[in-house]
């Protein structure tokens, strides 16, 4: 973008700028610290000019808005058409209450619905199993039967909301209940929107909530991708999830390249299922982690958007521009929220927020100050919403499309990222012999996103313990004082009235219709075929969570009892 003459004078003028100004000034006063890093230990320079960035094309390396390679906005507008959908977690207790905090959130200017589930059904448990005993309700909300889907949305219209379901190993079960419940209201099911997290990738590599072995694990996934695709177009049956693997530790870089694998891990398993990759990949939908270091975020976010555009096309023939366009949800940083001073989280949320939007997000959740602590209480989730609104409504930081792009710092880390980043995606298809979802299997299996990981934690963890990297309120800025603020318990009375649904719902149904209904999935489990529609007829027959996460355990063996974890 730059004449060489021009980079030249620069470089000189730099030089002269070093020696005369900035040494001098140095030697005098000296610096703050020996080394400046991100979080992810990324090493950032005092200032950059157009030489770092000499090497960018305008056109192949950044573009406009809405236009490969999407470096700055998946859509021309942007913010100024309208702003990201903001799309708070909620989940507690039973379908009641968590209906109840839907509501809230509506009432209060949420414009999309994001549901946590309980322990119990994340493991495709039921309720009164012995292994659910104490959990029930506690970290999210409890989902046994189609009834409780029912209670869970009532006087909500499932189309006229976008819904997004955080659940990986029993995520089938509840897409097939929501399918079931759209049909009971009578919204078509091409009209049902919404994502399904049902990343089983990364719950091997970081989440570690799993139920059967990683290679059937992806075959159900693929099976609701394969569905999702007839049946319900604008629902997202996958949303690759690289949140979870930057809670576990990894860096920024990691977090990208590992999260990237996992979606043309995904993309080649339809494809190796007889679908057309641009009828797969629109289906996607991404979801990062947003810490502390607000440029590293942006540069992450905006490398994302270019490797994954640039990938479709050269490596899996892509052409239709929807199957380049990297969308995402983002989350902020779970990790970096301190029992301590919880109040200084809202701070490190608006921070952690503010580089979402700038990056270019199409949804956000917002952290509580209160969740390092408990489920977050309303007043918590007020402010944490109101966050978004302000920076939405007041910031300014909306109404301009990637008002970072053509910083000299930002791009130059955009690329330091993205080459990085490049590398790791390099090395996970070399694992795979030039197949990146063997790669991904074989790093499974191997322990290579373990050992990664786990090395960039400790390098963390060691930075904190010796006060180079600083937590407020934590290891600097200290206090005795107990700043604890009033959290919200779930009721003690909360599994037994879950309990209670439950026997209910299986004294009422009819269990010769059950039994068939789970025939059906064992016959679909056994001759391979997509078991989507034997499952929404399972659910509308009211068959349990359990009863039928039980089938494909049966099927194909526990992964829990291989691993040594029951």
């Amino acid at each position: 973008m730059y004449d060489e003459d021009e980079l030249a004078a620069i470089r000189e003028a730099r030089e002269e700028w070093e020696s005369e100004t900035r040494d001098p000034a140095r030697e005098r006063s000296g610096e703050r610290k020996d080394r400046f890093a991100t979080v992810s230990n990324l090493g950032v320079e005092d200032l950059y000019t157009p030489a770092d960035v000499a090497d960018i094309d305008f056109d192949s390396d950044l573009g406009f808005p809405g236009e490969f390679p999407y470096t700055r906005g998946p859509y021309p507008t942007m913010y100024r058409g309208r702003t990201w959908t903001m799309r708070q977690f909620a989940g507690f207790g039973t379908a009641e209450e968590t209906n109840e905090r839907f509501h809230f959130l509506v009432e209060n200017g949420q414009t999309g619905l994001s549901t946590a589930f309980d322990m119990p059904s994340l493991m495709g448990k039921d309720s009164d199993d012995p292994l659910s005993d104490g959990e029930v309700g506690k970290e999210g909300v409890a989902v046994d039967t189609l009834r409780d889907m029912e209670i869970l949305f009532d006087g909500i219209d499932v189309g006229e909301v976008s819904t997004s379901f955080t659940i990986n190993p029993s995520a089938p079960v509840i897409y097939a209940m929501y399918v079931a419940l759209a049909d009971q209201q009578g919204v078509p099911r091409e009209e049902l929107r919404g994502t399904l997290q049902n990343d089983m990738l990364k719950e091997f590599i970081a989440q570690k909530e799993w139920v059967i072995p990683p290679g059937p694990s992806l075959g159900l996934v693929t099976d609701t991708v394969e569905f999702a695709a007839a049946e319900t177009p604008k629902f997202h049956p996958i949303s690759v999830s690289g949140y979870h693997i930057r809670e576990a530790g990894s860096t920024a870089v990691q977090e990208l390249a590992f999260t990237l694998t996992d979606g043309f891990a995904y993309v080649e398993d339809a494809l190796e299922r007889g679908m057309d990759v641009d009828e797969v990949a629109p289906l996607l939908s991404f979801f990062f982690n947003s810490h502390n270091s607000i440029f590293e975020e942006v540069a992450k976010f905006r490398a994302a958007r270019r490797m994954y555009a640039r990938v479709m096309e050269e490596w899996y023939d892509a052409e239709a521009e929807e199957s380049k366009r990297l969308k995402f949800h983002t989350q902020t940083a779970g990790q970096s929220l301190t029992a301590q001073q919880p109040l200084n989280n809202v701070v490190r949320v608006t921070i952690q927020a503010l580089a979402g939007v700038l990056g270019g997000t199409q949804s956000l959740h917002t952290n509580s100050f209160d969740e390092a602590l408990a489920l977050p209480g309303e007043e918590a989730v007020r402010v944490a919403l109101r966050t978004q609104q302000i920076i939405a409504e007041e910031s300014g930081a909306a109404d301009v499309i990637d008002p970072l792009g053509g910083s000299f710092f930002v791009e130059s880390l955009t690329d330091e990222v993205e080459e990085e980043a490049m590398a790791y995606v390099e090395e996970i298809r070399e694992m795979g012999e030039g197949s990146v979802r063997d790669g991904v299997l074989a790093g499974i299996e191997q322990g290579y996103f373990h050992r990664e990981i786990q090395e960039a934690s400790y390098e963390y963890q060691e930075r904190v313990e010796d006060g180079e990297e600083v937590v407020v309120g934590v290891n600097k800025y200290a206090s005795e004082e107990d700043s604890r603020p009033d959290i919200l318990t779930v009721d003690e009375d909360t599994q037994e009235r879950q309990l209670a649904r439950l026997a209910e719902v299986k004294a009422e149904r009819d269990d010769d219709a059950v039994a068939a209904a789970l025939d059906d999935v064992r016959a679909a489990v056994e001759a391979g075929e997509n078991v989507m529609p034997s499952l929404v007829a399972a659910v509308k027959a009211y068959a349990t969570m359990g009863e039928i996460m039980d089938v494909f355990e049966a099927e194909h063996g526990s992964y829990r009892e291989t691993v040594g974890v029951v």
